[in-house]
């Protein structure tokens, strides 16, 4: 059997080539990218991770590309053939490149969102620099193509302004939802009630919608537009603590220093050792008004949230109760005497 030592040896440089630089791709990642994370390991900002992290998939097919691209001159093949295949591993390596700087960016935008808090919900803002990223890779893949981006660029201009109208009440809803986020107006984990009723803690802010959870665990989902231009309530902001008012009464024959001493008493109690209070609060109570049965007045508490309120208010209401029993102190309940004129 004869074999063409001619053809053999000239593919045998192309794909020498090839292997090379893949071998060279694979030395690059198990060794000089495993030291290279090692050394970003031990460095203050984490950036330098996230960089290494969203390459290290993507670095042995780099090399690998760039060997093709090297190796083709040495491969026999028509002119036609040689430009068509250098731009399809030109786009490939394009096309990788964008990928791995979208990775990227979205890392440090969530890691800076994380560190500074500027960003509640980061998930819009990484979907909306992902296709920035991807975007500009495809209009630099048009122009190495040798495709005018000038013309495509005009018609996404005409074409996005149909869009817009087409799509006018869902842009709403993104552009309210980047108000919401930027501004601050809620975050997820605040506590909020809605001019309509819907009360809830916020779950999650997308691009189209803000879903609450209620306390019966139901999610309630409400259009960024509406929530936009909703009067809310946030039980969150600008602090979670909340002012607890419990209201009270006593008989007239009551000594109302005596009441206002031992109401206090139960009061600091109540904050120093319930797991809503605040142990450096100083409870306050007024007396608000004669009623008809009793003396009635207010004490004002604080709980660490909203939901600390009832648990702060339970165990008042029931140390209170327990107190004015042993103090002899007498809560009255109303009564109503009647007068019937017999005829």
């Amino acid at each position: 059997m004869n074999f063409d030592t001619h053809s053999l040896t000239a593919y045998l440089i192309p794909i020498s080539t090839i292997l090379g630089f893949t071998v060279a791709g694979w030395i690059f990642k198990t060794h000089i990218h495993k030291q290279l994370k090692k050394i970003a390991a031990r460095t203050k900002w984490r950036g330098d991770d996230v960089i290494l992290s969203a390459v290290e998939s993507t670095s042995v097919q780099w090399f690998f590309l760039a060997g093709i691209y090297f190796a083709l001159d040495r491969i026999p093949m028509s002119p036609e053939l040689l430009g068509s295949v250098r731009n399809v591993i030109v786009i490939l390596i394009i096309l990788s490149i964008t990928f791995s700087v979208a990775r990227a960016g979205v890392g440090l935008l969530e890691l800076f969102a994380a560190s500074t808090k500027a960003l509640p919900s980061a998930a819009m803002f990484t979907n909306i620099i992902r296709i920035f990223i991807i975007t500009i890779g495809l209009l630099i893949v048009f122009q190495t193509l040798g495709i005018s981006i000038t013309p495509l660029l005009t018609a996404l201009g005409v074409g996005g302004l149909a869009v817009s109208l087409a799509l006018k009440d869902t842009l709403s809803d993104v552009f309210a939802g980047l108000h919401i986020l930027l501004s601050k107006k809620v975050v997820p984990g605040d506590l909020v009630e809605l001019d309509s009723g819907h009360r809830g803690t916020v779950d999650n802010i997308t691009w189209r919608n803000t879903t609450l959870k209620d306390r019966k665990g139901n999610l309630v989902v409400i259009p960024n537009a509406k929530l936009s231009a909703a009067i809310m309530k946030n039980f969150d902001a600008p602090l979670k603590e909340l002012v607890v008012r419990v209201a009270c009464g006593v008989s007239y024959d009551s000594d109302l220093e005596r009441v206002e001493r031992v109401t206090l008493e139960v009061a600091k109690d109540v904050m120093q050792n319930s797991d809503g209070g605040i142990p450096e609060f100083e409870p306050n109570m007024i007396f608000m008004n004669f009623g008809d049965s009793s003396i009635d007045f207010r004490v004002s508490l604080r709980s660490k949230d909203y939901s600390g309120q009832w648990t702060v208010t339970h165990e008042f209401i029931k140390r209170l109760h327990k107190r004015f029993g042993q103090e002899g102190i007498n809560i009255p309940f109303p009564i109503r005497t009647i007068y019937q004129q017999k005829e």
